[in-house]
């Protein structure tokens, strides 16, 4: 079994809530367009009773920590790379796609956007 890096694992030793519950909060408010109190509702439908501003101090302890530990995981690009932008369809809407690709042809990073809009791809790039 995977051990917690060290400054995760003191985040983490205060909180008094099973740490699946945790991460799940954290990951699904920040990968989702939903509130905390979306959130505090679909965890009491799950049967556990978390508040909205609890959820939003979970978030604001961990994000920073967890950031910077994945950034140390996150693989090494190359000097040399681009974006690239193609048109796709997604739920039958299309939508653009612009993709950063190193020079092997690795994904670096991507965004999809409803319409098209190069300067916040290179402000996102």
């Amino acid at each position: 079994m995977k051990t917690l890096n060290p400054a995760v694992a003191r985040v983490l030793k205060r909180l008094h809530y099973p740490l699946d519950v945790i991460l799940t909060c954290v990951r699904w408010y920040v990968a989702y367009p939903l509130s905390l109190r979306n959130l505090e509702e679909m965890m009491a439908e799950r049967g556990i009773a978390v508040d909205h501003s609890t959820v939003h101090r979970w978030a604001i302890k961990l994000l920073p920590v967890l950031e910077k530990t994945l950034r140390r995981c996150k693989r090494p690009v190359g000097k040399s790379w681009r974006v690239d932008e193609t048109y796709v369809k997604v739920k039958g809407q299309w939508k653009y796609l612009y993709r950063a690709v190193d020079k092997a042809g690795n994904t670096v990073d991507f965004l999809l956007r409803a319409r098209r809009d190069k300067e916040a791809a290179r402000r996102y790039f």
